[in-house]
């Protein structure tokens, strides 16, 4: 894998983005989307997670965000994706999902070609992290994550959809608590 999209200071503040094994739309349903935040709100609470903004999407997560307990954002993410992993497999056993043996299949086979003993793999490797290095970095960054939905046209405007901090930036309820960065220059409200 490429160095360009790795972490390199633990704590530095960054934008990335965890993808799902073949952008397998993972993500659709209530269940498997309030684990996720569940467990984001964990990482807030126990692990030291910082996020800036955030954004679910059906196979993928958005954030801008950091680390603020040692080991850093790389050791976090990689906690992080090994338990939504586990949590992914167990509530698409469990739980009704007509997709069910589609994805354990797929999620299995991803693992196929490791090293290591594991059955299923639900993300990519890597997080497609990009270090912020500019004021300017961070907007576009914002507005990227939180127009995210729009374009994919689940949702007209970008406080419209709950799995965002979009609705934090326009002062509406939300499902996360995020530090929100100077939002007089951010261009809705």
């Amino acid at each position: 894998m490429s160095d360009r999209y790795k972490i390199k200071d633990n704590e530095a503040a960054y934008f990335v983005t965890l993808t799902t094994v073949g952008w397998v739309d993972v993500f659709t349903r209530l269940n498997l989307k309030l684990a996720l935040v569940n467990s984001i709100k964990y990482c807030q609470q126990h692990k030291g997670l910082v996020v800036f903004a955030w954004c679910l999407m059906p196979s993928h997560l958005h954030m801008l965000c950091k680390a603020e307990q040692p080991g850093g954002l790389s050791a976090l993410l990689r906690d992080f994706k090994k338990f939504t992993s586990k949590q992914v497999v167990r509530l698409a056993m469990e739980e009704p999902e007509s997709r069910r043996e589609w994805m354990l299949n797929l999620f299995s086979d991803s693992c196929a070609h490791l090293k290591k003993e594991q059955d299923f793999k639900v993300w990519q490797d890597g997080n497609h992290a990009v270090e912020v290095f500019s004021n300017q970095f961070i907007y576009e960054k914002l507005e990227y994550i939180h127009n995210n939905p729009v374009v994919e046209m689940i949702v007209a405007n970008p406080w419209d959809y709950l799995f965002s901090s979009a609705r934090n930036y326009a002062d509406m309820e939300s499902l996360l608590d995020v530090i929100t960065i100077d939002s007089r220059l951010i261009t809705y409200s």
